[in-house]
């Protein structure tokens, strides 16, 4: 998931506006005019693509700090949805393209998303399935909310996607993701009543289990 400094627009085009989304809404759809840029100023997104028979992959997570919305034509080629409460920066795309400090900003940005996008293709393509759920719960660990428990043996971190959505962005199926789950509650690993709600995480133990540290 990707986190960035706190959100600071040097310079933004004249026409950036604030605007609110409730949760499990969608922001932007894959195909509509692409009419605005974003940058989230409070919440969580979540950026997908669906192919032809209705299959999802859920490829960004994003929290406060994170662009989207950037596309190299007229059209959104993704889909932006709204895990909570989001308050978002929107930049016109006229204006925001034709501003070279606002795009000299937004570049900075994206390298930090575009290094956790290499993060999760590594992930997709060579981790197994309890490695993938172990490292989606250090991401969420790693939230900046969650920053002064790192040290510490265990943190409780929200776990705001359904096993559904985490299959989705984890590329298993949601048994596969399930059991991962279960594994890890056996394992006195982590420790939860619902599985959309707060989770109790054993840091140390977890870590080796992401295949990264």
């Amino acid at each position: 998931m990707s986190y960035l400094s706190e959100p600071t627009v040097a310079g933004s085009p004249s026409s950036a506006r604030s605007v609110d989304f409730p949760p499990r809404v969608t922001i932007i759809d894959e195909g509509e005019p692409a009419r605005a840029i974003y940058q989230i100023v409070s919440g969580n997104v979540m950026i997908s693509k669906l192919l032809p028979d209705g299959r999802r992959q859920i490829f960004e997570l994003l929290g406060p700090g994170g662009i989207f919305g950037v596309t190299p034509n007229g059209h959104h080629d993704s889909v932006a949805e709204s895990l909570t409460d989001v308050r978002l920066t929107a930049f016109d795309k006229g204006p925001a393209e034709n501003s070279l400090s606002f795009n000299s900003f937004m570049a900075e940005l994206l390298k930090i998303q575009i290094c956790a996008l290499h993060e999760h293709a590594v992930l997709l393509g060579r981790k197994s399935a309890v490695e993938r759920v172990a490292s989606y719960i250090m991401e969420l660990i790693e939230a900046p909310s969650h920053q002064a428990g790192i040290g510490s043996d265990s943190v409780t971190v929200r776990v705001l996607m359904t096993r559904s959505e985490i299959a989705d962005y984890l590329g298993l199926t949601l048994e596969t993701v399930s059991r991962a789950f279960s594994q890890l509650k056996r394992s006195d690993i982590i420790a939860y009543e619902r599985h959309d709600g707060l989770m109790q995480v054993h840091i140390k133990r977890l870590r080796p289990l992401t295949g990264t540290y």
